[in-house]
């Protein structure tokens, strides 16, 4: 809507044509910044195409403004007409077009400001500065277009940016609180690491990516900053002690390691070539339990030093095997032999026929088996177990036949016996008298004692 001192619109415009407010948004158009052009001498130069700048126009100027025949500019505001400037470069439809554009620029300028509100609340206090200076510019400035709806746009523009600078303040807050939790959690973290972890490279790799990730955090005091650094250092600083510390401890180890070891290759080399073969093997077994024991020294120390120690054991052992290999061969013929004597008294040995016989037999086998000698010793214990089949033979008929002669088992099979037979005669006596519930019961009683009898004789029969 018009003013209504504005004057009347020209035929062929549109009164009802939107104002600048209702505009939409266009992309930013070069042009001079408010006040930059003296009004009272504005004899700017034709611009081309200025018929086509009017055809893209939104805003109609002729609603808001003139040109005169003497080329003198005048603005509409607040219902008040005001001389600007003054055109000789052209037509007054072309003077008219060419102050339109102006106005058109300065509505750009308040895009732009909306624009950046919208996209960066953060500098709004910047943009209300921009934006008042903007409006008191509106005074002056050589345009003809909607400078009351311009300036109501401006005002709210202005009011916005308190808005927003209060939004971006609170964000500001929450990105400062939530930027010292990361912080104080990433320190925390450094902390626990630097305390108790000696998982040492991934410990190492972990802190650092702390500090990679730290490096990226803003938006924090500088004091606040400052002391959740020092928390961070100091974790570091810690670890990296700890860490030093640990490794120094371990060259010390593996030094002490290093000397205690090659005194047991000494040893052990000093021993390959003994000949007192069960010594000598007992005493490399407790050069390995030694060896275990020490740590490990600097690896490729260790590796040598294990290379000689293994060497001197593998020494004596292939002696010993071969003098044992050899013996083995001798050895053959004993097993022969005690396969022999197995054959010859392992039938007649048969305490059933005859425990005090196979006893005779056995001490005979038993004589003539330690006569022969060793066996190879991989069947050490084959031949072991064979005589001792033999001897557990005779030892079981011998136990058992004690067990059955055990007078206190026999004894307790005698008494329950004759318990039960007197039970029996009581009954019988009762029949005879004519009670036979009596009769009953003892025989019953009888019974009882019978089975304790039967018992008591099969555990007797089978130790």
């Amino acid at each position: 809507m018009t003013s209504p001192n504005q004057p009347t619109s020209p035929p062929g415009t549109n009164a009802n044509q939107p104002t600048p407010a209702a505009m939409p948004h266009r992309a930013p158009k070069p042009g001079p910044r408010p006040g930059s052009v003296d009004p009272q001498r504005s004899t700017p130069t034709p611009v081309p195409g200025a018929s086509a700048k009017q055809r893209e126009r939104t805003t109609d100027p002729s609603q808001f403004g003139r040109v005169d025949e003497a080329g003198t500019v005048y603005v509409v505001r607040g219902g008040q007409e005001r001389q600007i400037g003054s055109w000789q470069a052209g037509t007054p439809q072309e003077g008219l077009a060419h102050y339109g554009q102006r106005f058109d620029d300065l509505v750009t300028e308040v895009e732009l400001l909306e624009v950046r509100l919208g996209a960066h609340p953060e500098d709004a206090t910047t943009l209300q500065a921009n934006a008042r200076a903007l409006r008191e510019s509106l005074d002056s400035a050589a345009a003809i277009g909607d400078f009351d709806a311009l300036e109501a746009r401006l005002d709210q523009l202005i009011s916005a940016t308190d808005e927003a600078a209060e939004r971006a303040k609170e964000q500001k807050a929450a990105r400062r609180a939530e930027a010292i939790a990361r912080k104080e959690a990433l320190a925390a973290e450094a902390e626990e690491l630097a305390e108790n972890s000696t998982e040492w490279k991934a410990a190492g790799d972990r802190i650092r990516e702390i500090l990679d990730e730290w490096r990226t955090i803003r938006g924090i005091d500088r004091k606040t900053d400052d002391a959740l650094w020092k928390r961070y250092a100091r974790a570091r600083d810690g670890f990296n002690r700890r860490r030093g510390s640990h490794f120094a401890e371990l060259d010390r180890g593996r030094a002490a390691a290093k000397k205690t070891k090659e005194e047991l290759v000494e040893r052990a080399e000093a021993l390959q070539n003994s000949t007192e073969w069960n010594e000598t093997a007992r005493a490399y077994r407790d050069l390995m339990q030694e060896w275990k024991a020490a740590g490990r020294a600097p690896r490729e120390v260790d590796d040598k030093l294990w290379a000689r120690f293994r060497a001197a054991q593998d020494h004596f052992f292939d002696a010993r095997n071969a003098v044992n290999a050899e013996r083995d061969k001798e050895f053959a013929a004993n097993a022969q032999a005690k396969d022999a004597l197995l054959a010859e008294y392992d039938p007649v040995i048969d305490p059933a026929s005859g425990l005090n016989a196979a006893k005779v037999k056995l001490r005979e086998l038993q004589e003539k088996w330690e006569a022969i000698g060793y066996v190879p010793r991989g069947q050490v214990r084959e031949y072991e177990d064979k005589i001792a089949a033999i001897e557990r033979r005779v030892a079981d008929a011998e136990e058992s036949r004690w067990r059955r002669s055990d007078p206190a088992a026999q004894d307790k099979v005698n008494q329950f016996q004759a318990r039960a037979d007197e039970f029996r005669a009581q009954a019988a006596s009762a029949e005879q008298s004519g009670d036979a519930q009596k009769a009953a019961e003892l025989r019953e009683q009888a019974q009882q004692w019978q089975e304790f009898a039967d018992v008591a004789a099969k555990a007797a029969n089978e130790r």
